[in-house]
């Protein structure tokens, strides 16, 4: 009995991440974003984000989490958008953006993580967003 309510603990947790990365795609988009949801990030150590996102010449890497008041990125997960965007992204780092999304009900938050404390190995062990923070990232207002 305990297996099938941890399954379906478990179903409800990967629906609500999905949920979440399927808004902020459409979210995008109505931005002006091309923006596409990479299904097998979660649970691999490879170096792959929520969801990429280009606009002009920038490219975004997003780490998505879906909470009711706070969400917390580890460093791992962040540093998985850094080595993605410099693996496979041939841009200078300025045209290259890390950035976790929180989706806080209705409200989502946005903050870009610095490419020198990436450099620097002065990634945070964890980053936290809470609904009532502001974000450092407008997708209304940010590169294009």
């Amino acid at each position: 009995m305990s297996k099938e309510i941890d399954r379906i603990k478990l179903r409800r947790w990967r629906k609500r991440g999905f949920y979440s990365e399927t808004v902020l795609v459409k979210l995008l988009h109505k931005k002006g974003y091309t923006a596409v949801r990479v299904p097998v990030s979660n649970p691999s150590l490879n170096p792959l984000p929520d969801i990429m996102a280009r606009k002009g010449s920038h490219v975004y890497a997003f780490e998505v989490k879906n909470a009711s008041y706070y969400a917390y990125f580890p460093k791992q997960q962040i540093d998985k958008l850094f080595r993605f965007l410099d693996q496979f992204i041939p841009a200078d780092n300025g045209h290259k953006h890390a950035v976790v999304a929180a989706h806080l009900g209705k409200r989502w938050l946005f903050k870009e993580i610095s490419w020198v404390d990436w450099e620097k190995n002065k990634l945070p062990e964890k980053v936290r967003i809470l609904k009532r923070d502001r974000g450092n990232l407008n997708l209304d207002t940010s590169y294009s």
